[in-house]
C-alpha cells in the first residue's frame, strides 16, 4: 500500500536506486544526523536543517529533493489535510495518550506548559515558535531531509520505504525526550503520520500544515484548561 501511494503521487518513486558512492555518501549523513540527535547536540533539528543545506549544495540539488514543492491541487488538500489532522488530534488524545501511558505505566511529563494556562503572550509566543521552529524547522530536518536520506540508503522497494518512514519517525522521537518514555513513543507515532501524510500528497507542505495545526490544537487546549491527564 505504502509502494502504491509512492507510485502515484510521489515523482522519486520511481527513480532508480542511486549509485553504491551516492548511497554511502547518504549513510554517512544518516548516521550524522542520528548521532547530532542522540547526543543532543545544541538544537537537534536546527543542526539537521544545516546539515540538509550543506548536502543541498554539495549535491547542487533545490529544496524540492526534499519535498518542498507545491502541493497538488492546492486548496482541496490543504482541507484534506487539516481534516485529517483534527481527526489525528482526536485519535491521539481519546485512544493513543491513554494508551500508550498504560502500556508504559507512565504519563506524558507536560509540565514545560502549565505556565500557559490564561497567558495570551506565551501562547503567541508558542504558537508562533509551532509553526517555524516545530512545523517548518523538525518537517525540513525529518520527513525532508533524513527520510529521503534514508530512502537513498535502503531503496525504493515497499518494505524499504516502510523502514525509511519508521527510522526517521523513531529518530524524531527522541528529541522529545523531555516529555518522557510516553512523550517518546507519542511523538514517534506522530512522526509516522506526518511522514505518511508528506509522501501520500508528494510534498513536505502537507507535513508542515499538519505539525502546525496539531501543535496550535494542543497549545490553545493547554491555555484554556492547562495540562490534563490522560481521559481513561
Amino acid at each position: 500500500m505504502t509502494r502504491d501511494l509512492l507510485d502515484r503521487t510521489d515523482p522519486s518513486a520511481a527513480a532508480p536506486t542511486p549509485p553504491r558512492g551516492r548511497r554511502a555518501v547518504a549513510a554517512v549523513e544518516v548516521s550524522l544526523a542520528v548521532a547530532a540527535v542522540a547526543v543532543d547536540l545544541w538544537l537537534p533539528s536546527l543542526v539537521l536543517v544545516g546539515m540538509a543545506v550543506v548536502s543541498l549544495a554539495a549535491r547542487r540539488e533545490g529544496p524540492a529533493s526534499l519535498g518542498l514543492h507545491r502541493l497538488p491541487r492546492p486548496r482541496r488538500t490543504v482541507l484534506a489535510v487539516l481534516g485529517l489532522t483534527v481527526a489525528w488530534t482526536a485519535l491521539q488524545v481519546l485512544l493513543m495518550v491513554p494508551l500508550v501511558g498504560h502500556l508504559t505505566g507512565e504519563q506524558q511529563d507536560v509540565s514545560d506548559f502549565t505556565e500557559l494556562e490564561g497567558n495570551v503572550a506565551m501562547l503567541l509566543l508558542l504558537v508562533g515558535l509551532s509553526w517555524t521552529l516545530a512545523a517548518v524547522g523538525e518537517e525540513v530536518a525529518f520527513r525532508g531531509y533524513l527520510l529521503t536520506r534514508l530512502r537513498e540508503v535502503l531503496g525504493p522497494s515497499r518494505v524499504a520505504v516502510a523502514a525509511a518512514v519508521v527510522l526517521s519517525s523513531a529518530v524524531f522521537g527522541l528529541i522529545h525526550t523531555e516529555q518522557g518514555l510516553v512523550g517518546v513513543l507519542l511523538a514517534t507515532i506522530d512522526g509516522v503520520f506526518f511522514a505518511w501524510l508528506r509522501l501520500r500528497f508528494a510534498s513536505l507542505w502537507a507535513s508542515v500544515i499538519a505539525h502546525g495545526t496539531g501543535n496550535t490544537i494542543g497549545m490553545v487546549a493547554f491555555f484554556l484548561v492547562g495540562p490534563v491527564g490522560p481521559l481513561w
